[in-house]
């Protein structure tokens, strides 16, 4: 009985795994930097700084002593925080836990691993860019919008890679 389910096993255990010690160095990474913000959320708040600034909104970011997050300010005032939960790299530890668990083929997954990465980040990016514009037009719904609304489409765009590895790419 255990020998017909040992593939989703072996898949879950190697998950499980991958993501643990993955997760765990990311933490040693964000440590060493704590109580200051890290440099890939220092860059992602930037990134979307000059998003936002092409868009046409006047930002800038403000990075404070002693603080973990990374100031979007208006001309005015702070709008939004990114810390670095925001800046994408956990959701890329999921992502890339998934592909390498899941195997074959190596060769896909030299060309595959970045392009989701790029994906993953821009539409991250993108996931910060329009927080900025809830909080500032549409205060009362930024919990709902960063706690479920994008933090869902991140994972549908991260679902979907997935589902294009293993039912696209693993299948030829």
């Amino acid at each position: 009985m255990l020998k017909e389910f040992w593939p989703s096993i072996a898949f879950l255990l190697k998950f499980i795994a991958l993501y643990l010690v993955m997760n765990l160095l990311y933490g040693v990474y964000v440590n060493h930097f704590s109580p200051s913000p890290d440099p890939v959320t220092i860059e992602v708040a930037r990134q979307t700084d000059l998003l936002l600034n092409i868009l046409g909104f006047e930002t800038t970011t403000e990075v404070r002593d002693q603080q973990t997050g990374v100031y979007i300010n208006s001309v005015a005032r702070p709008i939004i925080s990114v810390y670095e939960g925001c800046n994408g790299l956990n959701v890329m530890i999921i992502f890339i836990s998934f592909l390498l668990s899941y195997g074959k083929p190596k060769k896909a997954l030299l060309w595959f691993i970045p392009l989701g990465f790029v994906v993953i980040h821009l539409t991250n990016l993108a996931r910060i860019g329009l927080l900025y514009h809830v909080s500032l037009s549409f205060p009362d719904y930024l919990y709902f919008t960063h706690k479920y609304f994008f933090t869902g489409i991140i994972y549908v765009v991260v679902f979907l890679l997935w589902w294009w590895w293993v039912a696209r790419l693993i299948k030829k």
